[in-house]
């Protein structure tokens, strides 16, 4: 049975998310040894390393980059790395967990409304009621919702962060649904201008601690699996999914994290925390319903 290549690409998409998701598992052990900035830059700063000899495979590519692509490359960096990434560490000392946690699974909301107006990627009846399902099941997940609190500056400083993800999701989406630029291009430029700007961040106001060979495991397990290969794989989906639905896919983190936490933290779910995580997945899964044949023939295979 062949597979369509927005399904192939839904797949892949989940698939990096599970990555992702496991990355916060990681994290949280780690965090007690090695500062957030300092942590974050040192992650994508190797995973840039990593993917420089698939640059210089595409030199001729990258020789003929215009001054207005190398613009919106870097701006993807500083939007999708530095901020978005950088911010996500520095607000959970302003904010508790599970609040900002709630706050980013409003992402999708916002990328669909500026993507009608920038990219003319108007999503469907069935995806707006799929998106609406799934902030149900988000809301239903985190009540009471009277038990959130936060200072402003951690209020200030989560919107900066999800602002800064929505539009690294639009530019992405952008950048990728041209087809001009290989994944592998668009994302090791993009990560070598955001990780450099964030790990110079980090040493500057946290500094380097002496790790443990423990912590620098994690590091490059980080930065090779997590990272270098998991957002080449998620350059590529962008390349036939819409930023919506790359969005919604994005957020599937909540269920695998949730899951994750309970298998590996001892974390435990409440009744309504699992019917919330279920009307969840049902929204994603409507978001994703489309025809697929349509789609195959709107999109060419992505390349390597």
């Amino acid at each position: 049975m062949r597979i369509s290549s927005r399904l192939s690409a839904i797949l892949q998409g989940l698939f990096v998310t599970f990555l992702w998701s496991t990355s916060w598992i990681l994290i949280k052990r780690s965090l007690s040894e090695i500062p957030p900035l300092t942590f974050a830059g040192l992650r994508y700063t190797f995973a840039f390393i990593i993917l420089l000899p698939g640059l210089w495979k595409r030199r001729e590519v990258v020789r003929q980059l215009t001054a207005n692509d190398w613009r919106r490359l870097a701006l993807l960096g500083l939007l999708f790395y530095t901020l978005t990434q950088g911010g996500q560490f520095m607000t959970l000392k302003h904010l508790p967990a599970i609040t900002f946690s709630l706050l980013l699974n409003f992402t999708t909301m916002i990328v669909a409304v500026i993507a009608i107006f920038t990219l003319r990627e108007v999503p469907s009846r069935l995806q707006w009621l799929g998106m609406v399902i799934f902030i149900g099941g988000v809301l239903l997940y985190f009540m009471p919702l009277t038990t959130f609190g936060g200072s402003l500056t951690g209020f200030i400083m989560a919107g900066i962060t999800v602002c800064a993800n929505a539009l690294a999701a639009i530019l992405g989406r952008s950048v990728n649904r041209e087809q001009r630029i290989p994944p592998i291009v668009v994302t090791t430029i993009s990560m070598g201008v955001g990780s450099i700007v964030l790990l110079a961040c980090g040493l500057a106001f946290q500094g380097l601690p002496a790790l443990s060979a423990s912590a620098w495991l994690s590091v490059l397990w980080l930065a090779v699996v997590n990272t270098a290969f998991a957002f080449f794989l998620w350059n590529k989906t962008q390349r036939i999914l819409s930023a919506v639905e790359s969005s919604i896919i994005n957020n599937t983190m909540l269920i695998q994290i949730a899951v994750l936490a309970w298998l590996f933290l001892g974390e435990r779910l409440a009744m309504h925390g699992i019917v919330g995580l279920a009307l969840a997945a049902v929204g994603i899964l409507v978001v994703n319903l489309k025809d697929n044949r349509r789609a195959d023939s709107e999109q060419c295979d992505p390349e390597v």
